[in-house]
């Protein structure tokens, strides 16, 4: 364990490997960290080659140090400025529908009853 690095400090580090869940960066000859998929960038990643190369010189975030495992948790993301939220035009409201009469929409089912059952009495008079 290095007592050189603290969680919170913002360093300079080197891509070592690259995996599908994160990259591996060394802060110095003996010490290296993982930076999660998730702190690659803001936004989504979906694949992390587009964003890093082995080699790269990034600069990172420690998160947390674990101390019984020696792991560090290091973030490309907490360096950078967080992108502006898009501004949203509002929306534009729909004009409110008059209703001509206050039983709108049931006329129709009020008059295909009134249908049905007429069918249903001529159906009952022809098979007599």
């Amino acid at each position: 364990m290095s007592d050189k690095f603290q969680e919170g400090q913002v360093l300079e580090g080197k891509v070592t490997g690259i995996q599908p869940y994160g990259a591996f960066v060394a802060l110095d000859e003996k010490v290296q960290g993982l930076v999660h998929i998730s702190e690659v960038t803001h936004g989504y990643v979906k694949d992390i080659n587009e964003h890093l190369s082995e080699g790269d010189e990034v600069q990172v975030k420690i998160l947390n140090i674990d101390e019984k495992s020696n792991k560090y948790s290091l973030s490309i993301r907490a360096t950078q400025e967080a992108p502006k939220a898009a501004t949203r035009r509002p929306r534009k409201q729909a004009a409110p529908k008059q209703q001509e009469e206050s039983t709108a929409g049931f006329n129709t089912l009020k008059d295909k009853l009134e249908d049905w059952i007429k069918q249903s009495d001529d159906r009952e008079k022809f098979r007599k």
